[in-house]
Parts: structure tokens; C-alpha cells; sequence
């Protein structure tokens, strides 16, 4: 739904017209997997997909609720009720917005919102950020809290980690609210420093294609935590503050010290070759040299294949179909087990790709993919 229906909803479930409309998308992670919560690099990009709410204040501590997107009517939720692990429900994720701001000392008093997102579910696509981030900017600009962009984020990772109870790190929220289009961000997840790289495919003569598996994952349960508390044991067992602190000339004598630890091993070498696959293709998209970022794609795959073990048959059948029909590169996106892949291509193989990917799905008996192109896009912003 575009920014003038949305607001034309907002009004019949309310009875007054909001105070504003405002978006945030979803992202693609182009390079840099599982490494911001281990402060390290990563680089997304939004999508064109977003997050719409139509917002008003209230004054009285009532937060109401709607999705155009889940089936029900209007939630009502008292301001000073709202506690981490209340809520189980899709309204855990604007109320725990509202919940992280108050608690940092915003006075946010109450508010009506109106939502409808075309961010895929369950996709890697961080479809959950983007509703995050939309409320957050919404509350910031009615409220006129005065808070910057990255802050923004930190208050919304916060919201997921706490009340929600999915350890993420601080990616999402940041692509979600300060990417640009055209450029793919260039974010230090240590001390959130910022770098807007070109990447304009288009001019090029490729596409970025996205496969979305149907395969859902969620990033509360337990194999995500898993893997974030051995990368902590990790670093702990190595004496620093985070894998981040381990240098890519030194990872081999890192895992030799790690001895007969197997998995903390894999996860390690993961982390470490993973930041270090990031400022490659950073250097490369600096040099205008695009094509040469496919093969960077690819290894970032084998290692979450092989070495943090996070991928699955459908995101596996997704890389290896296209890597055999022509692609120059392609990886699993998100935080696996299950989700999207990304598809590095020339503009003329997007036919044949997805025609072969299609097929390879029906002939496994998997469920069909959705496949579109990823188009670098605004972060998130005031449309009304």
C-alpha cells in the first residue's frame, strides 16, 4: 500500500487522519554475515521493499495497533504495562520501540499506528527492522526527540534484544534507517562509523537477484543464539574483546591455540575470513571492478555452509544452480536456515538464472521461489 492509502486506512480505523506517514525498508546483506555482533564489518543495502505506518501521538500512556499485513482487529496496550517478554505477538516489535524509548527517558505518551510492509516475512530480509525502524523514526520526529539516525537503530536493536528476546546485532536496524540509494553502507559495527559505497549494478550491465527459498526461519530460536554465545566463548578463550580483535595474518596461530575446540574453530575462522571478505569487495567496488565481487560471494557461502553450518538444501540447490548456469557469484543472505540467497549476474542471464533455479526447485519437490532484483534504495524517511 503507497503513503496516501495507508493514511486513508489509518483514518477509518481511528476516525482522524494521522499526524504523518512515514517508511522504512528491508535489506539485503551483500558481504558480511554474523560478524556485527561480533563487532566487525558488514555491508547491506535497503531494499525497495518497506514498512509504511500512518502515526499519531496520544496523550493519555494508550498505544493502538494495527497491521494491514495480520489478521484482527486494533490492539490497545497500556504504555506502563509494557514489559520484555509480555508480548509473543507481531505487536512486540512497534511496542517494544515505544518500550526502548521510554526507557532511555523519551517522553513518548501514547500513539495510533497504522501498518502495511511489502518486506517478505521470514526471508532474511529483515522485514522485522524495517517495521522497528519506521516506528522509531515516526515517534522521533512527532515527539521531537532529536535523535540521530544510528541512535535511532541502537534504541531498535535494543527493543529486538530485550523485548522481544532475538539476539541480533546492530545491522538491520542500521541499513534499514540510514542506507542510501544507489550505494551499498559500509558499517563498522564496533563503533557504528559509516561509509556509503557506490554500487550502481544497473550501469554495469547486472543484476542482483534475490531467491527467497519460502523456507521461514526466526531468528529468537535457539541455533542463532547458539552460534552467537560460541563466537563469544570464542573470543573469550582468545583473550579479546571480540573475534573483530582477531587479525586475518593471524588466524591460523588463533585457531591453533583454540586446540581440539571444533566448533568454536569453525565459528572462528568464520568471523575472522568473513570481515576480511568484506573489505575485499569494498576495495573492489572502490575500483569500479563489480564483477570481481561474484567470487568473493561465493566463498562467504562455503564458509556458512561448512563452517558456521547455517545453510540448508533449498539456499544450497539456490548457489550451486546458479553458479552452474552462469552467475558470477552467489551466497545464502540473512541469518540462515532458511531465508533468501543473493545471485551476482549479468543483466542478460537473468532469464535463463531464474528459469534454471525454477526448475531445480520442482525437481527436488521444494516449494516454488519467489525471485526479484535487488535495487539499492532510500533508507528510511517522512513520505507524508
Amino acid at each position: 500500500m503507497g503513503a496516501e492509502q495507508v493514511a486513508e486506512r489509518f483514518t477509518e480505523l481511528y476516525g482522524a487522519g494521522p499526524e504523518g506517514v512515514w517508511a522504512a525498508p528491508g535489506r539485503v546483506n551483500l558481504i558480511g554475515e554474523h560478524t556485527d555482533y561480533n563487532d566487525g564489518f558488514v555491508m547491506p543495502f535497503a531494499l525497495p521493499h518497506q514498512a509504511v505506518a500512518a502515526v499519531s501521538r496520544r496523550d493519555d500512556g494508550v498505544l493502538r495497533l494495527h497491521s494491514e499485513d495480520v489478521e484482527g482487529g486494533v490492539v490497545e496496550l497500556r504504555l506502563d504495562a509494557l514489559a520484555p517478554g509480555t508480548d509473543q505477538a507481531w505487536t512486540a516489535y512497534p511496542a517494544g520501540v515505544v518500550w526502548a524509548l521510554r526507557e532511555a527517558g523519551h517522553e513518548v505518551t501514547g500513539a495510533d499506528i497504522h501498518l502495511s510492509s511489502t518486506v517478505p516475512t521470514g526471508a532474511g530480509l529483515s522485514s522485522s527492522a524495517a517495521l522497528e525502524v519506521v516506528i522509531a523514526l515516526a515517534l522521533n520526529d512527532l515527539y521531537d526527540l532529536g535523535l540521530q539516525r544510528w541512535r535511532l537503530a541502537r534504541l531498535c536493536q535494543r527493543a529486538e534484544n530485550v523485548y522481544v528476546g532475538a539476539p541480533t546485532g546492530i545491522m538491520d536496524q542500521t541499513a534499514s534507517a540510514c542506507c542510501e540509494q544507489g550505494h551499498a553502507l559500509f558499517l563498522d559495527t564496533r563503533d557504528l562509523s559509516q561509509q556509503q559505497i557506490p554500487f550502481d549494478l544497473v550501469a554495469g550491465g547486472l543484476r542482483l537477484l534475490v531467491v527467497d527459498t519460502q523456507v521461514k526461519h526466526a531468528h529468537s530460536g535457539g541455533e542463532y543464539g547458539k552460534r552467537r554465545a560460541g563466537c563469544e566463548k570464542g573470543a573469550a578463550l582468545l583473550g579479546v574483546d571480540a573475534l573483530r580483535d582477531i587479525p586475518y595474518d593471524g588466524l591460523d596461530a588463533a585457531l591453533a591455540r583454540l586446540g581440539d575446540e571444533e566448533e568454536i574453530v569453525r565459528l572462528v575462522r568464520h568471523v575472522v575470513t568473513e570481515d576480511e571478505r568484506v573489505e575485499r569487495t569494498v576495495a573492489l567496488l572502490r575500483a569500479g571492478d563489480t564483477r570481481a565481487i561474484g567470487p568473493v560471494l561465493t566463498e562467504g557461502h562455503a564458509s556458512l555452509r561448512d563452517d558456521f553450518r547455517i545453510s540448508c538444501p533449498e539456499l544450497d540447490l539456490v548457489v550451486d544452480t546458479a553458479l552452474a548456469n552462469g552467475a558470477l557469484g552467489a551466497r545464502m543472505t540473512g541469518g540462515g536456515f532458511g531465508g533468501s540467497a543473493i545471485v551476482l549476474a549479468e543483466a542478460t542471464d537473468v532469464d535463463t538464472l531464474t528459469k534454471a533455479i525454477e526448475e531445480a526447485f520442482a525437481a527436488a519437490a521444494f516449494t516454488r521461489p519467489r525471485v526479484f532484483e535487488a535495487v539499492p534504495s532510500a533508507g528510511a524517511r517522512r513520505l507524508v
